[in-house]
């Protein structure tokens, strides 16, 4: 007798559980309209950044379907507003003043979206008409022109050493190395 009150308590438990709370795959979904809301409400420029972002992230995912159903020049609009949203990222960043190589929150979040959205727009690509494809190659040009600011910024230049474009270290003269020998 009491298995089957557990049972049946046990069961009600979940139906009420399945009917009331969202499924996962619709939690963490911000729409347009409430991340342009959280947008204004936020003082943060790092939050702001981290925001523009995933308005970035939306962007790409309404292109990538305009693109699937035809709709060409919608998608090439939709790839304008995100590198748009990527470039006012980056500027937040910037205006903040925050200094990336020490303090590198939002920085690396926009490197790696920066990665992820180029690489998204080259497989896109991939499954779009050649002649339709100028939006897309131009837009992945663009993300890799503020990607290599971003860098900069992570690793300045007089903490790097690039072997490329350092010159070669003076060349020692002794007994083993007579002079004009290398």
């Amino acid at each position: 007798m009491f298995e089957r009150r557990w049972a049946r308590t046990l069961g009600s438990w979940l139906v009420l559980g399945i009917l009331v709370l969202p499924g996962p795959a619709a939690w963490g979904r911000d729409t347009e309209e409430q991340l342009q809301q959280r947008l204004q409400a936020e003082q943060n420029p790092v939050t702001k950044a981290k925001i523009e972002i995933k308005l970035a992230r939306l962007k790409l995912k309404q292109a990538q379907d305009a693109y699937s159903q035809g709709h060409i020049e919608d998608g090439a609009k939709l790839v304008g507003v995100l590198v748009d949203e990527m470039e006012a990222s980056w500027k937040l960043l910037v205006d903040s003043g925050r200094k990336a190589s020490k303090h590198s929150e939002g920085f690396r979040e926009l490197d790696i979206a920066l990665r992820e959205n180029m690489r998204a727009l080259q497989d896109l690509g991939r499954t779009v008409s050649y002649f339709d494809r100028a939006p897309l190659t131009n837009a992945a040009q663009q993300l890799d022109q503020v990607r290599d600011e971003v860098l900069h910024a992570l690793f300045p230049e007089e903490k790097t050493h690039n072997r490329k474009t350092s010159p070669p270290p003076p060349a020692t003269t002794g007994p083993e190395n007579p002079p004009g020998t290398r």
